[in-house]
């Protein structure tokens, strides 16, 4: 067993984990100060459960063998309870330490949905959906695009994967596209704010680039840690990271200052989230300047698909669509059109003389996706709406929800 490997994932979780408080950081200071402790504790809250189910059932639907070689479901009791899987060993890296690593992306993964719903839902609500939705939309999706075949053919995994042969390195489409889907339909569902329409007001900017800040830095333990070794493709990856998220960075801003004339905070922490986020599943596919050109087409596109909300009337407070749908899509069609075989995904897209090819497979994996979560998220929601409500009410949205249902305030000001 490669020792440094070990030790290089071993870290990438400790930057995974750093996650959970820069989204809630990210998110907390974007949201009225009346409800910034509520964000957080939707952020802590999911990470919480998904995690708990990852280990009674989680991990083994996603890397289970898959039932009837369908590449649909992996077998929901072959590593139940995760007994198993740690005492079968070690396959590039202890699978005690994979399974915490891809545990982590599940729980951010329906963390990041929360930031579409802020100021309105139910606490309990979001943890009975943060829940469900896991088991009936993450793990099916996640054993599409993550588990591969095992080499000797005792193990079948996902059809994304392996039949399609769609590129996702990190989880454009299991993450990103999967959040942001949720996101649109469980925020129509919900309802709009009953400040909808007024100028956005958030308390704390400092917050949010803080939180921003620290989303970047876990991002290479991310997009890295995903090689599963400390090798040429991981820091090939890292690379990737950096430059695309500073060029999506400066895309935003541009946008930003033709569109309105100013050049804000909350700009450059949601360019450099787009970067990330779009970078994500191309990032073992393109070259450094492919990066460029994935940042930029990225900046610019989710900061005009931020716009769309107003027109087209869904209350996404926090951008979840316009930043990780639109960045999940961009970033996986990307792979089509400027993947570079040279880079460790070896794929050509079409301007490197690659055809149409790669980027119908990612295209069909992009839609697969998005038409699958949103379909099951809304059926999830409109049940939840139907039974034990998902909304607060209005007095309590007006007072603010950590009064009601945290009790602590996020700043004592007396």
């Amino acid at each position: 067993m490669d020792t440094g490997t070990t030790a290089f994932m071993l870290a990438c979780i400790i930057g995974l984990t750093m996650m959970i408080p820069g989204l809630a950081l990210f998110y907390g200071g974007m949201v009225s100060v009346k409800s910034s402790i509520n964000m957080m504790m939707m952020t802590f809250g999911a990470v919480a459960v998904v995690g708990v189910l990852w280990v009674l059932f989680g991990y083994s639907m996603v890397f289970g063998d898959s039932y009837g070689d369908a590449g649909l479901l992996g077998s929901i009791t072959e590593y139940a309870g995760l007994g198993e899987a740690i005492a079968d060993g070690e396959v590039a890296v202890p699978l005690a330490l994979f399974a915490v690593f891809q545990a982590l992306f599940a729980g951010i993964t329906v963390a990041l949905i929360s930031g579409a719903v802020a100021d309105r839902m139910k606490f309990g609500a979001w943890m009975i959906f943060a829940a469900i939705w896991a088991v009936l939309v993450y793990f099916p999706v996640a054993h599409w695009v993550f588990a591969f075949d095992a080499a000797d053919g005792s193990v079948i995994g996902g059809w994304i994967a392996n039949d399609l042969k769609a590129i996702d390195f990190a989880g454009g489409t299991a993450v990103h596209i999967n959040a942001g889907a949720a996101a649109l339909a469980l925020a129509v569902i919900l309802g709009k704010r009953a400040t909808w329409g007024q100028a956005p007001r958030p308390h704390n900017v400092p917050l949010t680039l803080l939180g921003a800040g620290l989303l970047w830095a876990g991002w290479y333990a991310f997009n890295g840690g995903s090689a599963l070794a400390a090798n040429n493709a991981s820091s090939v990856v890292m690379l990737t990271t950096f430059i695309a998220t500073c060029a999506a960075i400066l895309a935003w801003l541009a946008v930003e200052q033709l569109r309105t004339g100013h050049t804000t905070g909350i700009g450059a922490a949601s360019g450099a989230i787009a970067g990330l986020v779009a970078i994500t599943p191309s990032c073992a596919a393109v070259s450094p300047m492919g990066s460029i050109v994935v940042g930029v087409v990225a900046g610019a596109l989710c900061q005009l698909a931020v716009g769309l909300k107003d027109r087209l009337g869904y209350d996404d407070t926090l951008d979840v669509v316009g930043v990780h749908l639109v960045g999940g899509i961009i970033g996986t069609l990307m792979i089509g059109i400027v993947g570079n075989a040279d880079m460790p995904s070896g794929v050509d897209g079409l301007l490197y003389g690659g055809g149409l090819e790669q980027l119908g497979r990612q295209a069909a994996a992009v839609v697969a996706v998005l038409a699958y979560t949103l379909i099951v998220t809304a059926a999830i929601a409109l049940a939840l709406k139907a039974t034990i409500g998902l909304r607060v009410s209005p007095e309590d949205e007006e007072s603010g929800i950590d009064s009601k249902l945290h009790r602590d305030p996020a700043y004592d000001l007396v």
